[in-house]
């Protein structure tokens, strides 16, 4: 397995303390572990998400409409059978992957997508069996209504919660009207359903007739990030702002988050946008980046490699070319550092079962990466 074999050590990366200030570098060596990146695979077409199987192999999406899966030594497999048909255009394509909570019994695997319709397209959530690496059953479980003939914005991050219901994120497919704020559509919403995609009694919109009963929250922009968080349960998310105004945010039941009438960002035509979000009504975020680093990927670490990160919070970035760690405090966000900056684009990071963390880089040419603690720090 060919290895990148570099250490990154205080002087490859920012490191700033709660209130925003550079840190020392002796200060700074004492919080950050030195660690490795190695290369796992590579050669992949636009990966966009990852899940890992009991068997320590792989499931990788790739942006084309390919579903591979990678052996814990690199071996790629050939494109796995019964992979749904996608529109594979600007930022469309297949997207996430996620195992159904008992999937050691049922094999059932969810794929988020963009799925094609007389030249349009919206995202739609399909779930089927895994069976001796071919898809079985294939049943499409969601769909994002109405499709549109634009190609970004799809969103598309998969979480299951504690209770086993599906979150399902979505984006505003690009819009400029207020559809996000809108409960009669599905543009810039998360979904909660069950895993088998009826609806939950208990979401916030189930008796109001004028609502899309799959909605757990609105006035969103492009998320393409959701984790659970390993101690309250709580789902969060990250989603791109336009000109600056990515945010971090912890979607409560029935919540609005302010999409496209509040942001910390402008326009790319730089038409201002008002940033009082609780002053109209809407939820603040807990974190916000302008400039936009395009945050895509995240996840909580709670593994034993790297016991000074358990907890933290870690997001790839595309425009920024780096992995984002972050502390947290409760709902907090108090630290924040760049690790492995100006490299490439990060497209998705999970833990794995051993505790390593694995990164996939949004390219052509993709490659399957994979952190570990260096020899000098073990």
């Amino acid at each position: 397995m060919f290895r990148f074999a570099l250490i990154f050590l205080v002087a490859a990366t920012n490191f700033f303390d709660p209130h925003g200030y550079l840190l020392s570098a002796a200060h700074a060596q004492r919080l950050q572990p030195e660690f490795t990146v190695q290369q796992v695979a590579t050669g992949l077409k636009f990966p966009w998400g990852m899940a890992f199987l009991p068997d320590g192999n792989i499931l990788v999406t790739e942006r084309i409409g390919q579903l591979r899966i990678i052996s814990a030594n690199g071996q790629i497999s050939d494109p796995i059978q019964g992979v749904p048909e996608v529109f594979f255009k600007q930022q469309g394509g297949l997207l996430d992957v996620a195992l159904d909570p008992e999937f050691s019994k049922n094999r059932l695997i969810y794929l988020s997508y963009a799925e094609p319709e007389d030249h349009k397209a919206s995202t739609a959530v399909a779930r089927a069996e895994l069976i001796h690496g071919q898809l079985k059953n294939l049943q499409v479980i969601f769909r994002q209504l109405p499709k549109t003939a634009d190609g970004i914005h799809f969103g598309s991050r998969l979480a299951f919660a504690r209770d086993g219901n599906l979150f399902i994120t979505l984006g505003d497919r690009g819009s400029r009207a207020h559809d996000a704020q809108q409960l009669d559509n599905y543009f810039g919403k998360i979904i909660r359903i069950r895993s088998d995609g009826t609806v939950p009694p208990d979401n916030p919109f189930v008796k109001n007739p004028q609502a899309k009963p799959e909605i757990w929250s609105y006035g969103h922009r492009s998320i393409q990030g959701a984790a659970i968080h390993p101690k309250t349960g709580e789902l969060w998310i990250h989603e791109h702002g336009p000109k600056g105004g990515d945010e971090i945010n912890i979607p409560q039941p029935g919540k609005n988050f302010g999409w496209p009438l509040a942001c910390y960002g402008s326009h790319y035509d730089d038409t201002p946008i008002k940033d009082e979000h609780a002053e109209q009504g809407f939820e603040e975020p807990i974190r916000y980046w302008t400039p936009s680093i395009a945050p895509s990927g995240m996840a909580f670490y709670t593994g034993n490699q790297f016991a000074a990160w358990r907890s933290n919070l870690f997001i790839g970035a595309l425009a920024g070319k780096h992995v984002a760690r972050l502390s947290t405090d409760g709902n907090k966000i108090i630290h924040e550092e760049q690790l492995l900056m100006n490299t490439t684009r990060f497209r998705d990071v999970k833990q794995s079962p051993d505790g390593t963390l694995y990164l996939l880089t949004d390219d052509i040419n993709g490659k399957l990466l994979k952190i570990v603690p260096s020899i000098k720090s073990q």
